[in-house]
């Protein structure tokens, strides 16, 4: 018998939120609690955030009366939504010894049952199971920086930990570098309406491209240590500005979590310490890294319109979060434009702006997308640690130039 589509978003719902838990069922009790900078978050946090969105923008409007699990909550796991009260610092979630990781899991449970009641009652809903989406969606963003997170704050320590134990191994080679040609012209950009989108994947509009050319696959890191070997981290020549004063300041000798040890180059991994496999794509680069390869390979990066017209003809198949093998390898198929999903985000040249007539969502989830719209670079196609299900060729993730902790690497365009 067909279920309903009630039930399917319950299905989809708890299918979600299992698979957040599983994905952290590694972890010691002490791992939930780090936090090594100020831009990424502890483990244990983004549980209760994400359970937190679930409570703020459905539960307290669906359930008269509701009663809070703790109303302390409210506070301590708003992330940035001003307009539904104070968020506690970014700074200082590291310091949130309490709740519990067990009391932060019983959290997630009170809610969760909650949730599915409400769906079970408002089967005919579409404002809930289009807020449930959101939240799945949410949920599933915060999958990814959980891993991420877990990778920097790992990173640190000396006894190089391992989340997963996993032996990485050469899957294949990459083949010699070729570019497709493109005439460019009138094209439609942005999301059709068909199924799920963010507000900043609308409206589909018109836009015009220059004739252009794009790499049939991304730049690998045996490419990028010729760029390191060439002296590319040491001329000015192949850097903007701002990238050039950040490399110099940071220290910058070679994408982040490399090392070198007796003439060869190893990654630091969620699988540990592990020798780079050479045809595997570059990763863990800044935008401004990825900009300076460019030039140094007389290239360029592409812009987002180009990427999104060139792949939305491409299946979205590849190596996504659900494989469990949480670092990008180098298997290749046989495809025109090979990784175009999965394995690494590829930075774009595009600012991350609004498109045209484009509109935020109405009260507080107009916080989700809209106001981080400056001085950040958009980025396409996912990773190996983003969910199969929540990519699509419209998708735009976004970064500041600088940030180099997410799984981000290079494909290169050029000018036809």
């Amino acid at each position: 018998m067909p279920i309903t589509e009630s039930e399917q978003v319950i299905k989809s719902f708890q299918e979600v939120r299992k698979s957040t838990k599983q994905l952290v069922s590694h972890l010691q009790t002490e791992d939930f609690l780090l936090q090594a900078s100020t831009h990424v978050s502890p483990t244990k946090w983004h549980l209760a955030h994400t359970t937190w969105f679930f409570e703020k923008f459905i539960l307290e409007d669906y359930i008269q009366g509701y009663q809070h699990f703790n109303p302390v909550f409210l506070y301590l796991f708003n992330s940035y939504y001003e307009t539904v009260g104070t968020p506690h610092p970014q700074a200082k979630r590291g310091l949130i010894s309490r709740p519990t990781v067990q009391e932060t899991m019983e959290y997630r449970d009170y809610v969760d049952q909650r949730i599915v009641e409400i769906l079970e009652k408002h089967s005919q809903d579409a404002g809930i199971i289009d807020l449930i989406e959101i939240g799945l969606q949410h949920e599933q963003q915060h999958q990814e920086l959980i891993l991420m997170d877990i990778k920097y704050n790992f990173s640190f320590n000396p006894f190089q930990p391992v989340f997963k134990v996993e032996e990485f191994k050469k899957a294949g080679e990459a083949s010699a570098l070729t570019f497709h040609s493109f005439e460019g012209g009138l094209v439609e950009i942005g999301h059709d309406g068909d199924g799920f989108s963010f507000d900043n994947e609308r409206p589909r509009h018109t836009t015009y491209l220059h004739p252009f050319q794009m790499a049939d696959r991304p730049v690998t890191n045996a490419d990028y240590i010729e760029f390191i070997d060439d002296g590319g981290y040491e001329n000015p020549q192949y850097w903007l500005s701002d990238g050039w004063q950040m490399a110099k300041e940071e220290g910058w000798k070679s994408p982040q979590y490399w090392q070198r040890e007796e003439e060869k180059w190893y990654i630091f991994t969620l699988g540990g310490l592990q020798l780079i496999d050479l045809h595997a794509p570059v990763c863990h680069v800044s935008f401004y890294e990825a900009d300076a390869y460019a030039r140094w390979a007389g290239r360029r990066l592409p812009t987002e319109q180009e990427w999104e017209f060139v792949m939305s003809d491409q299946g979205v198949g590849g190596h996504f979060m659900e494989d469990g093998h949480f670092h990008p390898h180098s298997e290749y198929a046989q495809e025109r434009f090979k990784k175009a999903f999965g394995d690494v985000w590829e930075w774009t040249r595009s600012p991350y702006v609004p498109y045209p007539r484009s509109k935020p969502l109405e009260g507080a989830l107009g916080e989700y997308n809209a106001k981080f719209m400056a001085n950040q670079i958009v980025l396409k196609g996912g990773s190996c640690v983003t969910p199969r299900t929540h990519i699509r060729p419209t998708y735009r993730n976004f970064f500041y130039p600088q940030m180099r902790w997410q799984f981000s690497g290079i494909r290169l365009a050029d000018d036809a």
